[in-house]
């Protein structure tokens, strides 16, 4: 019977997608349920459809008639309605819970069937929710992740408070160990979410207090799988991979406990199986059989664990007949610091890996675990195999270049990394020109870089003293002026050499950066120690001329507003010839690119790097320079990547000792 309680609850990002499934269970109890999210979406529109009001934005209005206010770890502390439900908690006129707590009462209310485990959950409990309604049960369930139109919560063949409830139990929180469910699935064990659980054995013991609580405890690894897929009527299990076939066992076994006969449960599942849910090593291109197929095959799956990814690469390298790219982006930097060297073997049947920056979810940047320490670690094992690109976008881009018929792209990652999936779509639905790939190396100091098919926008170097190119392909062109004869004050001429009239050089320091006066003056640019605001006597700004002390010049920085549309210069006399000049910075070693940081205000970025312990790093080829701790010197075999990765590396010595961001001096490093 439905039991009807006065009360009202707000749920805060109830579009996630264990919100909306809670959302939907809370409004079958009989709760009053709001919620709010920062975007609308499908989700928060089925929400709507089931008669859930659903505000788009954050406000602390939404919660002024709320008893109870439900959260996720995701929800920022600085969050204005968070903010104000901890204050009604505080004067007891509401309470604020987490997400898994709610869950874990409803499961315990009434008859249920809980799944947990390190891997497999959503698909073993949605195989187990669509086999029972698919035999005629009644059924309800909530799972963390959709299947075509198997929403996340949902009812068969009863109302939403009637039937068995079938959830999909996150351990990630520790709420698991407050469910009391009647059955309770365990799919497997394996060392996880580090930021809450500091060792497996505390882990393990979130497990055990579960288990030691429900009615009934299935545990998918004692199974018999043998004992099924030896049968005729059972042979469809073995077209699936071997976690599927035990996800898909623990479903049998859960419908021969409810009294089903053996071929009725063969003669449904067969239909069941074949459809996965969502991110689970889903195809995104090709879609139909009519779609282009030069550009290769492009799979999401939601792996982020090795042991997932594993198995979502052995099953990619099956279908796999060119080469196989896995694009993987990993989750929140405690796990990554944790499993940092289970990752690299998980991606060992892989021809190339590439390596999105980290997702942090709600976690802040943690010493250890940001993705250079992960490419610093694959490296070791995966040499000549992995990249590291600057973020997702840059990955995807480099593997459409290079993708032809019969290759496949993975995008693995618990992260946002699924938003590439329109640009994927929208990209492989076009057929590529032939391209001609042009070295990009040549363009830097570094001498490092990938290749350009050219056909996109147009980076315009100078002599690629103070420029980092990505060894990622790329559709980038890049374009090298050469040096103009003579210094102009007029701010649309590009100067790329600081003036050179003859052999003679007008403001040596900016040999090498491109732009315009304009821009030099703006940005305050320079090199060396040097800066453009000691050659500036005043500046006409939007037709009025200024002086420079009202520029406020700092480093590569001023206060000017508006359009400059002259420069008074001073002083310029010819200081140097251009051989002299080059020969003196000679004293930097070759295949380097000065200063790889700029001076934070009121310090020195060399000073700080020393003291954090920069000089001793070294990622692949590329090290720190034994006399500037804040040069990178790209040593034999030193690829784009390992000085991406260093300059990380720098970056994140800095930012635990002395709690400063680090700002690049070099273009094209970004962080």
């Amino acid at each position: 019977m439905k039991e009807i309680i006065n009360k009202n609850i707000h749920f805060i990002g109830v579009g996630g997608v264990g919100m909306a499934a809670l959302a939907f269970l809370a409004k079958a109890r009989g709760y009053l349920v709001t919620g709010c999210d920062t975007y609308s979406s499908p989700r928060t529109e089925w929400l709507k459809s089931e008669g859930i009001t659903v505000s788009i934005g954050h406000s602390p209005n939404h919660i002024t008639q709320a008893n109870e206010i439900i959260v996720t770890p995701a929800v920022s502390p600085s969050n204005p309605e968070y903010i104000a439900a901890k204050e009604r908690e505080a004067s007891g006129v509401s309470r604020v819970r987490y997400r898994g707590e709610m869950l874990a009462e409803i499961v315990s209310f009434r008859e249920s069937i809980a799944v947990c485990g390190s891997h497999g959950k959503t698909t073993t409990s949605t195989f187990i929710a669509r086999l029972l309604a698919a035999l005629g049960e009644k059924v309800v369930w909530a799972i963390g992740g959709e299947t075509g139109d198997f929403p996340v919560a949902g009812s068969a063949n009863c109302e939403p408070h009637e039937g068995v409830l079938v959830v999909e139990a996150d351990e990630s929180d520790g709420t698991l160990a407050l469910y009391h469910p009647s059955i309770l699935v365990v799919t497997n064990c394996e060392y996880d979410h580090p930021d809450y659980f500091k060792t497996f054995n505390d882990y393990l013991a979130c497990y055990e207090k579960a288990k030691s609580q429900a009615g009934e405890v299935i545990e998918a690894e004692s199974l018999n799988l043998e004992e099924f897929t030896s049968q005729d009527e059972f042979s469809f299990l073995l077209s699936l991979p071997l976690h599927n076939q035990k996800n898909a066992r623990v479903a049998i076994e859960i419908a021969i406990k409810r009294g089903y006969k053996t071929k009725e449960i063969a003669r449904e599942l067969s239909k069941i199986v074949c459809d996965l849910p969502d991110r689970r090593f889903q195809r995104i291109w090709p879609v139909k059989k009519s779609d282009n197929v030069s550009n290769g095959t492009v799979i999401i799956d939601y792996a982020h664990h090795p042991t997932e990814m594993k198995c979502a690469i052995e099953m990619a390298r099956e279908i796999t007949k060119g080469r196989l790219r896995v694009l993987f982006q990993p989750h929140r930097y405690s796990r990554t610091k944790a499993l940092l060297k289970d990752f690299a073997p998980s991606m060992e049947l892989a021809d190339e890996i590439v390596l999105c920056p980290t997702y942090a979810a709600f976690e802040e940047p943690r010493e250890g675990g940001d993705i250079a320490d992960l490419y610093l670690a694959c490296r070791e094992v995966l040499s000549g195999r992995v990249y590291l690109a600057r973020d997702c976008a840059e990955a995807w881009r480099h593997a459409y270049l290079e993708s032809v018929e019969g290759d496949v792209t993975l995008l693995l990652g618990a992260g946002d990394i699924i938003k590439l999936v329109p640009i994927v779509i929208d990209d492989c639905s076009k057929v590529k020109n032939n391209i001609n790939k042009e070295e990009c190396s040549k363009y830097s100091f570094f001498r490092t870089g990938g290749v350009s098919v050219g056909g996109g926008k147009t980076f315009t170097v100078g002599m690629g003293s103070n420029l980092w190119i990505s060894d990622l392909t790329t559709d980038t062109e890049y374009k090298r002026i050469d040096a103009t004869n003579e210094i102009s004050n007029t701010t649309d001429s590009l100067i790329v050499s600081a003036g050179v009239a003859g052999s003679k050089l007008l403001i040596p320091w900016m040999v090498g950066i491109p732009g315009t006066i304009g821009g030099w003056v703006k940005m305050n640019a320079g090199a060396f120690g040097h800066s453009i605001s000691e050659k500036i006597k005043r500046i006409k700004v939007d037709g009025r001329w200024i002086e420079k002390s009202e520029c406020k010049f700092s480093y590569r920085h001023s206060e000017i507003n508006g359009v400059i549309e002259e420069v008074e210069f001073e002083n310029l006399v010819f200081e140097e010839s251009v051989h002299d000049y080059l020969s003196r910075r000679k004293k930097f070693p070759p295949h380097t690119c000065g200063s790889v940081f700029k001076n934070p205000p009121s310090d020195f970025a060399g000073r700080l790097l020393e003291e954090a312990g920069a000089k001793s790093l070294k990622v692949g080829g590329a090290y720190v320079w034994s006399d500037h701790a804040n040069v990178i010197v790209a040593g034999e075999g030193a690829t784009s990547s390992d000085i991406l990765a260093l300059a990380r590396l720098m970056r994140e010595k800095v930012r635990y000792r002395f709690g400063i961001e680090l700002e690049a001096e070099i273009q094209g490093l970004s962080f």
